[in-house]
């Protein structure tokens, strides 16, 4: 159907006095319940008569509880640059100067919101919901993880938000497997200006094997494509949307290949999430633009839409850097930030530590945040490797305090490990460590855009690592040494991780088939702790253990063939 044909309808006589049109009925599929739809269109009224002006939408994503402004890394002449950005309460003052130039502003948040702080930890999300319900958001979209706190409190955390939730591919587990009803509303619909917009949630599908497998026991994800043509078609035909957004929380590379199929016919935008990537110009696919606003707050991703006559007659991205300075904060949400943290902020200040350089976490290869956990765990564990997992979350540190070095406190421990998980060994031979990083490395380079984790290399120390990035499936890994020697297939090595609840005595961070698997009796927090105390002011600077061969060792991203480099 064509636009013209939908806008007729859609301001027809008939739908100004009410009545609604009948329901479009798709070739072999069964329409949405009545009472689906009604819950999940917005029920602002259309204007009957055509208007002339911009229709602005705000988003943010994986702010991982970074409720104050922070030091950020910026990529510029081909060196680490840090200045301050972000902050709630200055994130809602560029609201409110937008809103205050445009009210047809819609404002939207694409994931992990409750997961990265102490703060968040100590009230397992609680204190996060009030704060964001004060900035005045309209539409959200579950991300990755706001299952840390399991599948019941992620619904009571989600539901406790004033405004609308989408997800489309996140069921209930009805038992054996089977898939039960939708946990979020599929899509939400928004009308200004004679335009109506569709927006379609998908969040990660891979989140079973990403996470701790515990955290979303009860849910069955599926992969986008399995309803996305469905939806779009309900949206275009049914709901006859002018424009149709997808909000995904997927990875930039997961995006983009969604971008590229051709179930995603039909869709304008992806306003994407999860790999906490800077799309300054929006990647152009074949079905649809891609963008991604960073993380942390840093960023507000400003998609304006011009409106002519009724009529969309084009539109303009660009991504808007939250500095505090030029955004002064809204004296209602710092103080309602203030009396959230009261209980809590002795100790997330509380300095427990000193690094003489900052710490930081871009970079896909080695980082010094995770140098910084290897150097810990080796000093207490004592086992022949020591391993960290591929996180993302956690904002850089490069400020120092009167002391001259940078401080860590308690509270910049939970922003690196938000999971005080517990300290596991075992023991796993040279072929399964051979296999395994194959695995891994393709869980971060693999061709195929939807195998990609959404995390980086995996970090690891006592073991070197000579790879290509962008090789061959399988056949990555061109050498590996351990304590100085190459790696033997048939030899047992001890390896020390952390815990991944829900996992077997047999796993050990995604290694299966370990034996002697074992529990030690702390956690990853107390490990760190104890090695600041005895060490401080420590250097982590990366000690080169993997050793990317076709790539710079400074490689800040995975997405490669197309238009886009971060910065």
């Amino acid at each position: 159907m064509s636009t013209d044909r939908r806008k007729f309808l859609r301001n027809s006589i008939m739908t100004g006095l009410g009545v609604g049109l009948a329901p479009i009925i798709l070739p072999g599929k069964d329409l949405l319940p009545e009472t689906d739809l009604t819950d999940h269109t917005s029920q602002e009224g259309e204007d009957l008569a055509p208007l002339n002006g911009t229709l602005t939408l705000l988003q943010t994503t994986d702010v991982h509880c970074q409720i104050h402004p922070h030091d950020e890394l910026f990529w510029e002449n081909d060196k680490a640059v840090f200045r301050k950005t972000a902050g709630y309460a200055h994130i809602t003052t560029l609201f409110d100067q937008v809103k205050k130039k445009n009210p047809n502003t819609f404002i939207i948040d694409t994931g992990d919101m409750f997961q990265g702080s102490e703060l968040s930890v100590k009230t397992t999300g609680k204190a996060i919901t009030p704060i964001l319900n004060a900035m005045g958001y309209d539409l959200y979209l579950p991300g990755n993880w706001e299952v840390v706190y399991y599948k019941k409190n992620m619904q009571t955390l989600l539901g406790g938000l004033d405004a609308p939730k989408v997800c489309a591919n996140m069921f209930h587990d009805a038992g054996e497997g089977k898939k039960g009803e939708l946990i979020f509303p599929p899509y939400f619909t928004w009308s200004k200006l004679g335009v109506k917009i569709g927006f379609l949630g998908y969040t990660d599908p891979l989140v079973p094997l990403r996470q701790s497998p515990n955290y979303s026991k009860g849910i069955i994800y599926t992969k986008p494509e399995e309803n996305l043509a469905y939806y779009v078609n309900v949206l275009r035909e049914q709901e006859q949307c002018d424009f149709v957004i997808i909000l995904a929380h997927l990875g930039l590379s997961q995006q983009i290949s969604l971008a590229n199929m051709p179930e995603c016919e039909g869709v304008d935008y992806i306003l994407g999430g999860d790999t906490h990537e800077r799309v300054r110009e929006p990647i152009v696919c074949k079905y649809a633009k891609v963008v991604e606003p960073g993380a942390f707050g840093s960023f507000v991703g400003r998609l304006d839409i011009t409106v002519k006559e009724g009529k969309i007659t084009g539109h303009h991205y660009e991504l808007m850097e939250v500095n505090p300075k030029k955004y002064k904060a809204k004296k209602e949400i710092s103080a309602l930030i203030k009396q959230m943290e009261a209980p809590f902020v002795a100790e997330i200040e509380r300095v427990v530590g000193y690094s003489k350089v900052p710490l930081y976490r871009y970079f896909v290869v080695e980082n010094t945040i995770d140098t910084l956990i290897l150097d810990a765990l080796a000093a207490k564990v004592g086992t022949e490797i020591v391993l960290s997992n591929g996180f993302r979350f956690c904002p850089p540190r490069s400020t120092p305090d009167a002391t001259g070095n940078i401080p860590i406190t308690e509270g910049f421990i939970f922003d690196m490990l938000p999971v005080d998980a517990t300290v596991r060994t075992a023991k796993v031979t040279g072929a399964q460590l051979m296999t395994w990083l194959e695995k891994e490395l393709n869980n971060v380079f693999a061709k195929d855009a939807s195998k990609r984790f959404g995390g980086w290399v995996v970090k690891f120390k006592g073991m070197e690592v000579a790879f290509n990035a962008f090789g061959e499936q399988g056949k990555r890994v061109q050498k590996v040494t351990v304590g100085g020697n190459p790696l033997d297939p048939a030899r047992t090595y001890s390896v020390s991780a952390c815990e991944r609840d829900g996992d077997p005595d047999t796993m050990l961070c995604r290694i299966p088939n370990v034996t002697e698997g074992k529990n030690m009796p702390y956690s990853l927090h107390t490990v760190l702790k104890e090695y600041l105390a005895k060490n401080s002011p420590v250097s982590p600077l990366p000690h080169g253990y993997a050793k990317v061969l076709d790539a710079p060792a400074t490689l800040l991203t995975q997405v490669s063939g197309v238009a886009y480099d971060f910065r």
